[in-house]
């Protein structure tokens, strides 16, 4: 059985936010995406690596694999920014870059009922990840 397409992902996370109730539900769920999502070794924390853009600290490593299938793996200092990484992770790793690159940052942000959830900061700082996994995918 293949792994379900980039589409798919979303609906099923989108499903798995619209399931819970409320915002708070909603938050320990982004919670315990972050708790379960593997830390990134302090070595690969660098400047090199940081997101700008995010009011927290935020570090993506990526690897572009031999199918031209882009893995990346990422971490922050604060557990919501986490899940969220957890999140833009399940989406968007082991995609192409032209997967990557047909997904709509902000059509993505409103299918996943975040626009009313974050605030402006956390909702900047998601777009900033986005537009690096955007732009590692067009390198």
């Amino acid at each position: 059985m293949s792994a379900p397409g980039i589409q798919e992902t979303i609906d099923e996370i989108a499903d798995e936010f619209a399931f819970l109730s409320d915002w708070e539900e909603r938050y320990a769920h982004l919670l315990d995406m972050a708790r379960a999502l593997a830390p990134l070794p302090e070595a690969l924390r660098t400047e090199a690596v940081k997101v700008r853009g995010c009011a927290s600290q935020v570090w993506i490593v990526f690897d572009r694999r031999n199918d031209d299938r882009i893995r990346f793996h990422g971490d922050s200092d604060a557990h919501l920014v986490r899940g969220l990484i957890a999140v833009l992770t399940r989406i968007f790793s082991e995609r192409t870059p032209t997967e990557i690159r047909a997904i709509d940052p902000r059509a993505l942000f409103e299918r996943l009922g975040f626009a009313d959830a974050l605030t402006p900061q956390r909702s900047n700082g998601l777009f900033s990840m986005m537009q690096r996994i955007r732009a590692e995918a067009g390198a």
